[in-house]
């Protein structure tokens, strides 16, 4: 669940468990920041005239806070989380590899839209190379810890890698 509301996990866990999904994993936003870096996603779903004048600090963690996340990671974790989200991953790279030398399990890292957008209008006016940039991006969330990364080019990325033309 992405809403990272306190319990959350705990309900789900135990509802999946009733309805007998007990191997059904279950993925943790715990660690999502408020940041700047969702802007192009949260304008492309219109949240700013869906929210009106709110927005979603109140739920989700400041970028400054350096020790929240571990508290609702241990709490997602002891609900029965199964993977922890970090979101947005290049900024929070520290985080990432806390959560994962404190915690045994899964750590997937989020490269979300903002993140995507920057790299693409960088490369547009040739500051540099897109491809590139972004696989030495993702990389980094793998020496952070991530054991998994969602990104908007995924596909792109794994065809090129695939095909031995990058790195």
């Amino acid at each position: 669940p992405s809403d990272m509301m306190d319990g959350r996990i705990g309900h789900i866990r135990t509802e999946l468990d009733k309805a007998n999904f007990t191997e059904v994993k279950i993925l943790s936003y715990a660690v999502k920041f408020s940041s700047n870096f969702y802007g192009p996603f949260r304008d492309a779903v219109g949240s700013s005239e869906n929210l009106n004048s709110a927005n979603k600090d109140s739920y989700q963690m400041s970028f400054a806070n350096s020790s929240e996340y571990l508290a609702e990671v241990e709490l997602d974790v002891n609900e029965g989380a199964d993977m922890i989200m970090v979101k947005p991953a290049i900024s929070y790279l520290d985080v990432m590899q806390k959560v994962k030398e404190k915690f045994s399990i899964p750590v997937f890292a989020y490269h979300v839209s903002g993140e995507y957008a920057y790299l693409k209008a960088a490369a547009e006016k040739n500051y540099l190379d897109y491809d590139k940039t972004l696989v030495e991006s993702l990389i980094a969330c793998k020496r952070a810890g991530a054991n998994a990364i969602f990104c908007y080019d995924s596909l792109n990325i794994a065809k090129k890698l695939h095909n031995n033309k990058l790195i």
